[in-house]
């Protein structure tokens, strides 16, 4: 892995550290904006686009879901309510399951119960990236490319009546700022500290048509593509693509698997 270099930010950049914040105080936060969602929404994105899918739609609900299945010829759901597969869904939220798949040339329509509400959460976004500990290093690149400054990291994995600590995305969130500012990671620590997370136990606990066993070793293996996954709003819905650092269209996600 190579270390991303720091960069002043451009005039019209912020400056200052980096924020980290829960989904529901984002809505009006502009700039560079990270959804983080490790276990397993963006895990299991990324996943996607390495077994060829072309685009994910992200929505906030599983009616939403249906309904963009429905109208767009071909398009797969995938995603979870309280982790588990619903059963008009194609797909769960296991990115090993999803990774298996031949999804060649294929639309997906996402709905997860954190990360894909963060990103219809931060809907003042200046550039919006969702991003996982498979993508770290070319996230942190791509935001420190941007030229917008010190990003707003969305910590999807908080809940509203829960901790105000979510180990697993708060610390995925941390390595790529650290990317970011070319400072040392802490790739081991910081994988060790996902991989014994509480929700990584409660996610493997959920149940064989709902997780695979390996999908928090997966969701744990840093850099493992090359790509950023970029999200922008478009009259079909959120779009998400998986790019390249300066933010070009990365040609086939496939031929990374």
């Amino acid at each position: 892995m190579s270390a991303v270099r720091a960069a002043e930010p451009t005039p019209s950049g912020r400056s200052g550290p980096a924020s980290f914040l829960p989904r529901w105080d984002v809505d009006e936060v502009d700039g560079a904006v990270v959804v983080i969602d490790v276990i397993r929404a963006f895990t299991t994105a990324a996943c996607a686009f390495a077994a060829g899918a072309d685009a994910i739609y992200l929505v906030g609900t599983v009616e939403e879901a249906l309904a963009f299945k429905r109208r767009t010829v071909g398009a797969l759901a995938v995603g979870e309510v309280g982790g588990r597969r619903p059963d008009s869904f194609d797909l769960p939220n296991s990115p090993v399951i999803v990774g298996r798949a031949d999804l060649a040339g294929r639309t997906l329509v996402q709905r997860t119960s954190a990360g894909t509400q963060g990103v219809v959460a931060a809907r003042s976004a200046t550039r919006l990236w969702c991003a996982s500990l498979v993508v770290a290093s070319a996230t942190a690149r791509a935001v420190q490319a941007s030229g917008l400054g010190a990003p707003t990291y969305v910590i999807t994995g908080i809940r509203p009546d829960g901790p105000d600590v979510n180990v697993d995305d708060r610390e995925a969130a941390g390595l790529i700022e650290r990317m970011r500012l070319g400072q040392d990671p802490g790739i081991v620590a910081t994988a060790e500290r996902v991989r014994t997370s509480e929700e990584a136990g409660y996610t493997l606990a959920l149940g064989d048509s709902h997780v695979d066993p390996g999908d928090i070793e997966l969701a744990c293996d840093v850099d493992r593509f090359p790509f950023a996954m970029e999200a922008t709003r478009t009259d079909d819905g959120i779009r998400l693509l998986a790019v390249h650092p300066d933010g070009r269209p990365w040609p086939s996600a496939r031929a990374v698997r």
